[in-house]
């Protein structure tokens, strides 16, 4: 009996420890998601400020404002395009540590600019202008560069996979329509003579019955018996009596 309270016990703890260790996740998978909203809200939310800045504003301002829009744009397009390629092809997990590396540059240049939107010497802005638009353009072009890349990889692979998918359909398709072949190879090919001119033959009547192999122009068929030449006649015969029927 003992034993049997100890297997229950012990299951009671199982189960409360599954328990909490299921709601322990259920919650941090759920902030973060809540954490990724937020995120995503307050980036969508900065990146309209910052286009209305570059219209609205003009001079050192305005120009910050936009080259960090299109920092931020290029850099957020050059993520999303190496971790999405990087579960379909293992070589870009190196193309996508170098983004790593670039992005910190990216997050500290940014940072800087976002400073500077509010400096209110706008004479040694202007001045740090210049620096500030070339490390910009390097970022973004490093960014770029990367991106632009693992597409043309993925492209050339789904290039290459059609060529030999293409290849195998028609060989199915010829395999499938086999008849056209069969036909082809049984048809007899009889070389073709050059016609000679036939000379016109004048035709013979033909009498009696033809044999089989004569030819079929055959001189006509004589009688079986010569008729008798008529017998020359003397002076001195008697003239024949005629017949008659009595004696």
């Amino acid at each position: 009996m003992e034993a049997v309270i100890a297997v229950i016990a012990l299951l009671f703890v199982l189960l409360t420890v599954l328990g909490v260790y299921a709601t322990v996740k259920a919650v941090g998978a759920a902030k973060r998601g809540v954490d990724r909203t937020i995120d995503q809200a307050r980036r969508t939310v900065e990146d309209h400020t910052l286009r209305a800045k570059s219209f609205a504003q003009l001079g050192p301002v305005g120009e910050i404002a936009q080259l960090r829009l299109k920092l931020r744009t290029s850099m957020r397009a050059t993520q999303d395009a190496l971790r999405a390629g990087v579960a379909e092809d293992e070589s870009l997990r190196e193309s996508l540590g170098l983004f790593q590396r670039l992005s910190a540059h990216g997050h500290e240049l940014d940072g800087e600019l976002k400073r500077l939107e509010s400096e209110p010497d706008r004479a040694r802005l202007a001045e740090r202008l210049p620096q500030l638009r070339e490390r910009t353009e390097r970022v973004i072009g490093s960014a770029d560069s990367l991106r632009w890349a693992a597409r043309d990889r993925a492209g050339r692979f789904a290039d290459d996979d059609l060529d030999h998918l293409s290849a195998q359909i028609d060989v199915e398709t010829g395999a499938l329509r086999h008849w056209t072949t069969d036909d082809t190879s049984q048809t007899p090919q009889t070389p073709q003579t050059p016609q000679t001119p036939q000379t016109p033959r004048t035709s013979r009547p033909q009498t009696g019955p033809r044999t089989e192999g004569a030819p079929a122009a055959q001189e006509p068929a004589r009688p079986a018996i010569d008729p008798t030449a008529p017998r020359p006649t003397y002076p001195w015969q008697k003239k024949p009596r005629p017949e008659t029927s009595g004696m």
